[in-house]
């Protein structure tokens, strides 16, 4: 399972790269906070939403949690079943908000 720095998965979105990001956090964390543009789909929902979740060759799919723990496991998970090119936010939406945009609640 690759993970990917957050300044890593900055630079990609500023440079536009098709991404697709993936919260898998509880609904209640993900209102508190959440990276623009991302999907909730809680790791518990993540086995029968796999296939929902396959992209095509050209887009990255990152998932992230609060510190990069479920969201290692949700990677893994979407790999083996296929995803294609997955990655987990090392340190999760906590260490976008220290070391990218500190207008991210930390909690």
């Amino acid at each position: 399972m690759r993970e990917i720095e957050p300044r890593d998965l900055a630079a990609h979105l500023a440079a536009g790269r098709a991404l697709r990001l993936i919260d898998v956090r509880e609904p209640w964390e993900h209102a508190i906070a959440s990276l623009p543009g991302s999907e909730l789909v809680p790791l518990g929902q993540l086995a029968s939403r796999a296939a929902d979740l396959a992209v095509d060759d050209a887009t990255l799919v990152v998932t992230y949690c609060h510190h990069g723990v479920r969201s290692a496991s949700a990677a893994a998970m979407l790999e083996r079943a296929g995803v294609g090119d997955v990655a987990s936010l090392r340190g999760g939406i906590d260490a976008w908000s220290r070391e990218i945009d500190p207008r991210i609640p930390q909690y």
